[in-house]
C-alpha cells in the first residue's frame, strides 16, 4: 500500500510540474492521485512533508527564479506563467520565499548576499539556545548550507544558519523559542545551476532534514545530527537563493570564514 501511495505523489508532483501555469485545485490534484481529496492531502502531507497547495506554490516560484534569471520576460507576464492571477500576491510570495524581490532577483542575478559566514565549530558560542551537531555528506570535501526554518522548506529567512567549508561539526546560537526544521543542502563540486533544477532532475542536489526541534527554554543546547542525500522528487524545490553561496564557501579564504 505504501508503494502505491509514493506512486500516487509521484504522479501529482509530476502534474504540478507539467501544468503550474494552470489554476489546479485540490480536487483535481486528488483525480491525479486517484484518492479522495481529504485522504489525498493527507497522505501527500506525511509524503513530502508540506501541503499539496504549498508545494504547487514552491514549483511555481522556482520556475519564476528561472524565468527572471533566463528570460526578459516582465514579472507581470511570469507571474500569469507561473499561475498567479494576481502580480501583486506574486510579488509578495515571491519575496517572502526567495528573500528579495522579483525585480531585485533579476537586477543581482539572482544573487542574495547571506548575512553570515562560519566554519561551524565554534560550540562555544553564547546564545539563548543553541543546536549543534554533526553534518555527515557523501560529498566529503564540498561546502554545506545549515538553517533553521519554520516549515520544511528552504525558504525566506532561516532563523540561524551557517554555511561549512565541508561536512563536519556545526552550531547554531542564540536560537529563539519554537518548532524549528533543520535543513541542509550541498552541491557537486561544479553544478551551482543545479540549484534551480527540480528535485530529481539530476544528482547534483544533496539535501537533509531534522527535526521538528521544540525549543522552549533558554540556556539550552539540543544535538541533532544531519546526513545529507540525494535530492528525489518528493522534496519540495529549493527557494532560497543558494546559487552563489556554496560555490563561494568553496574558495573563500579561511580568514572570511571564522
Amino acid at each position: 500500500m505504501e508503494k502505491e501511495i509514493e506512486q500516487a505523489v509521484l504522479r501529482v508532483v509530476r502534474s504540478m510540474y507539467e501544468n503550474f501555469s494552470e489554476q489546479l485545485t485540490i480536487d483535481d490534484l486528488a483525480r491525479t492521485a486517484m484518492f479522495s481529496k481529504f485522504h489525498f492531502s493527507r497522505v501527500f502531507q506525511r509524503v513530502t512533508g508540506l501541503s499539496p497547495g504549498r508545494f504547487l506554490s514552491a514549483v511555481r516560484l522556482q520556475e519564476a527564479k528561472r524565468l527572471l534569471s533566463s528570460t526578459s520576460l516582465t514579472v507581470t507576464d511570469i507571474s500569469h506563467r507561473v499561475g498567479y492571477s494576481s502580480v501583486g500576491t506574486f510579488s509578495s510570495r515571491f519575496t517572502s520565499s526567495v528573500g528579495i524581490p522579483p525585480t531585485g532577483y533579476r537586477q543581482s542575478d539572482g544573487i542574495v548576499p547571506v548575512p553570515f559566514w562560519g566554519d561551524g565549530s565554534d560550540l562555544s558560542a553564547l546564545g539563548a539556545t543553541t543546536v549543534c551537531g554533526t553534518v555527515l555528506s557523501p560529498l566529503e570535501d564540498q561546502p554545506v548550507f545549515i538553517g533553521l526554518f519554520p516549515g520544511r522548506i528552504l525558504e525566506g529567512q532561516p532563523i540561524s544558519h551557517v554555511v561549512l567549508r565541508r561536512p563536519g561539526p556545526y552550531t547554531l546560537s542564540n536560537v529563539p523559542a519554537g518548532n524549528w526544521h533543520l535543513m541542509g543542502q550541498s552541491i557537486i563540486a561544479d553544478r551551482a545551476d543545479a540549484v534551480d533544477h527540480p528535485p530529481g532532475g539530476d544528482e547534483a542536489l544533496y539535501i537533509g532534514y531534522g527535526g521538528p526541534i521544540i525549543v522552549s527554554s533558554d540556556n539550552d543546547t539540543r544535538f541533532v545530527d544531519l546526513r545529507l542525500r540525494p535530492m528525489h522528487p518528493f522534496d519540495p524545490p529549493v527557494l532560497l537563493t543558494l546559487r552563489d553561496v556554496l560555490p563561494m564557501a568553496a574558495t573563500c579564504s579561511p580568514a572570511k570564514l571564522g
